[in-house]
């Protein structure tokens, strides 16, 4: 499966798995920076992806559900549509990504960086919980 650059249609790294979810984690195991890559679409949940760099992606309309993103670059990632439901975004980059109509809901994003959220489906989730949690402190 090839992975290629979604501005100028390069290749930025190849192998011989026949799944592209299956090629992405094999890129982030040897820290192959997939910078700008498109992965749009792409069925990657579960996936483990501790570090990975992913500056620049399209991950627009990914399955991100339940992946490990920790520590992970995704700074000027697309990110809209994307579901990262319950995944694992301690310590990630976000610096200018754009995470508009994702769902976030369950994501773990203590200690991440950077992130804009604007019209994120988690924040009202957050907003209720926050809420909640003060009625029962007062």
């Amino acid at each position: 499966m090839k992975i290629v650059n979604r501005f100028n249609g390069e290749l930025i790294f190849e192998s011989d798995d026949a799944s592209l979810k299956a090629t992405v984690i094999a890129a982030a195991r040897i820290c192959k920076p997939l910078i700008g890559a498109n992965l749009s679409g792409a069925n990657l949940s579960g996936a483990i992806l501790i570090g990975a760099i992913l500056s620049g992606a399209n991950l627009r309309d990914a399955n991100l559900s339940g992946a490990n993103l920790s520590g992970a670059n995704l700074s000027n990632a697309i990110l809209s549509g994307a579901d990262l439901s319950d995944a694992n975004l301690r310590d990630a980059i976000l610096k200018d990504a754009d995470l508009s109509d994702a769902d976030l809901s369950g994501a773990d994003l203590r200690d991440a960086f950077g992130a804009v959220l604007v019209r994120v489906s988690f924040i009202a989730e957050l907003l209720a919980k926050s809420r909640n949690g003060r009625k029962r402190h007062q």
